[in-house]
């Protein structure tokens, strides 16, 4: 995630196997925080690996061989000419499309570019670059879920982090890893994405990958045109399972990682929230995000 485009130029040689529509350019990887982003980047890898006749499962610490970051600094650096800071949020915004630019440019064929930013146009600029888009894949998450794996996250309390999902224009803040990332709210984060349906756009219920990962996971091959068997699909979902993934950080860490989080692939579990959840949270929650909740089937029983 922290190469320079230079160093991305020299190891970006292969390509995912597709057929068209999808040839070239960058498909977005997008999601509120703690939405199955990370789970998903693993299984395109893994599955790119096996199509490519590699049969070693693939390194959580080593997911820039098909996907990068778009907020990662070493590309705002480079092109700005200095580290920027969080006075220079307007500067950032300005070069945004410009690093889209270089990414898409760098890559023969696909590029996965994971974000969490909202699709806004934020101080003049749209912080997603269509001219080199080529299609999207959304993933969404129960907020009642995501409000208890953010608490764990950004280590606060749940109630904090419902404040968090719950605050128009919500912006992070520009560290020596990363340049800042538009989230807005959980509710307008997936208006944002998913407000008007498009063939290009892919959209993944984590519940779905939860409760029957062989048809999420095999319809979004099929959505990248990615030419694999069934048997392919089923171990690249093996290999990027939860368990699998938790494995790996136990044993080698995981860069992604917040120094204030304890780990990074946690529980993964879907409906902890009954558990954990208070009345008065869940309430605020529905208060909150209560119509997006309703397209997507999210209600307390």
């Amino acid at each position: 995630m922290r190469e320079k485009i230079s160093e991305l130029n020299h190891r970006s040689k292969g390509h995912l196997p597709v057929t068209a529509p999808h040839k070239s350019g960058i498909i977005w990887l997008a999601s509120y925080p703690r939405s199955g982003n990370t789970w998903t980047r693993s299984f395109i890898h893994n599955l790119a690996k096996l199509l490519a006749g590699e049969s070693e499962e693939q390194d959580i610490n080593g997911m820039t061989r098909f996907s990068v970051w778009d907020i990662s600094m070493p590309f705002y650096t480079d092109i700005l000419g200095f580290t920027p800071t969080d006075k220079d949020c307007r500067r950032i915004a300005e070069v945004r499309h410009q690093v889209h630019q270089r990414i898409a440019d760098a890559f023969e064929g696909l590029i996965f570019v994971k974000t969490h930013n909202a699709m806004v146009v934020e101080r003049g600029a749209s912080t997603i670059n269509f001219a080199v888009t080529t299609g999207a894949v959304y993933m969404i998450r129960n907020p009642f879920d995501v409000a208890i794996s953010v608490s764990h996250h950004f280590d606060c309390t749940i109630d904090k982090a419902i404040e968090i999902m719950g605050t128009p224009g919500f912006q992070t803040r520009v560290d020596e890893n990363a340049v800042y990332e538009i989230y807005g709210s959980w509710s307008e984060h997936v208006w944002s994405w998913t407000r008007a349906s498009h063939p290009a756009m892919h959209l993944m219920r984590y519940e779905d990958m939860m409760d029957d990962p062989a048809k999420s996971f095999g319809n979004l091959a099929r959505y990248l045109r990615l030419d694999a068997s069934a048997s392919q699909i089923e171990l690249a979902i093996e290999r990027s399972s939860f368990k699998r993934l938790q494995m790996q950080e136990d044993k080698y860490g995981f860069v992604e990682r917040p120094k204030q989080s304890a780990r990074f692939f946690r529980e993964g579990r879907v409906d902890q929230w009954k558990q954990l959840l208070t009345r008065e949270q869940v309430a605020r929650l529905v208060h909150d995000h209560g119509e997006q909740m309703k397209r997507f089937g999210y209600f307390a029983d």
